[in-house]
């Protein structure tokens, strides 16, 4: 059985601004198991990417704070360990693609520049050997005249080419797990494609254990293992992704998979979920879907459902199949 690379034990990420204090991650569980692709899924603004930055303490602080909560990776809490020993993992040890490339990269350096900096510092090797590495990896993102590309700068290159190159930095060092937020969304279908091909061949050719952040199920389904339904910076449902496609248990899955586009019908207009995200200056009180679900009840309200096992590797949130214990 595959060992845990990650765990991830009730982490809660709060950012203290002015108006009020923002709940972006809300006490989220789970672990990633060695070659796994953990899929953590939901719509914009529920807290996936903010769990993502927290793994590896990317977001500013202050206003940002973890004040709850574990992360554990080969013996080490990385909300606690110091910042040297967490500099020395990232880019190393755990890696990320970022959702936004053009953001991630630095404009006035080239892409060689930033492949290479980065193989150096984790490395230790030759200036010679560096720049072939990142020519190397740059072939095998697929990008034409690697070489060439290596004394380009960001603006001089197409959205796509800068996601594949942001992809090869994360992979110069070999990781042994990848976060990539959200890696297709800003490139067009063909290039989606390339990019879902490139992260299937480096799970199966490295081992490589994957977070893979997304609001596409379609996705999940090309490329999951497991997934993590997230819904106002709470986990809502766990499972195998055939578990949560064919067998999904909590109202917000059934939601999310019931707006999917079905051919076989013809309705005109898709089903969506009714209103919209909670804000997470104000989560309500309970269950934080309960202002939008269907199957609320009067304990929703006013307490936050455990967890509760529907099998070994599937499980849900949600006071529907907690009655026996909550006494309704």
């Amino acid at each position: 059985m595959p060992s845990t690379v990650l765990e991830v034990n009730n982490l809660n990420t709060w950012f203290y601004t002015n108006r009020g204090i923002v709940k972006a991650v809300n006490g989220v569980s789970f672990d990633l198991k060695e070659g796994e692709c953990l899929c953590l899924v939901g719509e914009s603004g529920c807290g996936k990417s903010v769990t993502a930055l927290s793994l590896l303490r990317l977001f500013d602080s202050p206003p940002g704070k973890i004040v709850d909560g574990s992360v554990k990776f080969e013996g080490s809490d990385l909300v606690h360990c110091s910042s040297a020993r967490l500099r020395q993992i990232r880019g190393k040890d755990i890696s990320m693609i970022f959702q936004n490339a053009q953001s991630a990269l630095n404009p006035v350096f080239t892409i060689g520049d930033q492949i290479i900096e980065q193989i150096n510092v984790h490395g230790h090797i030759s200036r010679e050997d560096s720049r072939a590495r990142a020519r190397e990896l740059l072939q095998d993102m697929s990008i034409p005249e690697p070489e060439r590309t290596l004394g380009m700068y960001p603006h001089q290159m197409s959205g796509g080419m800068k996601q594949r190159a942001m992809i090869a930095m994360s992979l110069s060092c070999n990781p042994r797990i990848l976060i990539a937020d959200e890696p297709t969304t800003a490139v067009d279908v063909t290039i989606r494609a390339q990019i879902m091909h490139i992260l299937h061949e480096l799970k199966a050719r490295l081992n490589m254990s994957i977070i893979f952040i997304t609001h596409d199920l379609s996705l999940v389904h090309e490329i999951g293992d497991r997934a993590a339904v997230v819904y106002g910076g709470r986990v809502m449902e766990t499972g195998t992704v055939e578990d949560i496609l064919k067998n999904p248990s909590h109202p917000y899955t059934r939601g999310l998979i019931s707006c999917l586009p079905d051919i076989s019908t013809d309705a005109r207009r898709l089903p969506s979920i009714p209103g919209s995200t909670p804000n997470p200056l104000e989560l309500p009180d309970g269950c934080p879907f309960n202002p939008r679900c269907h199957s609320v009840m009067e304990i929703c309200h006013s307490s936050v459902p455990a967890i509760s096992y529907i099998s070994d590797v599937h499980s849900v949130a949600c006071h529907l199949y907690n009655e026996g214990k909550d006494g309704k």
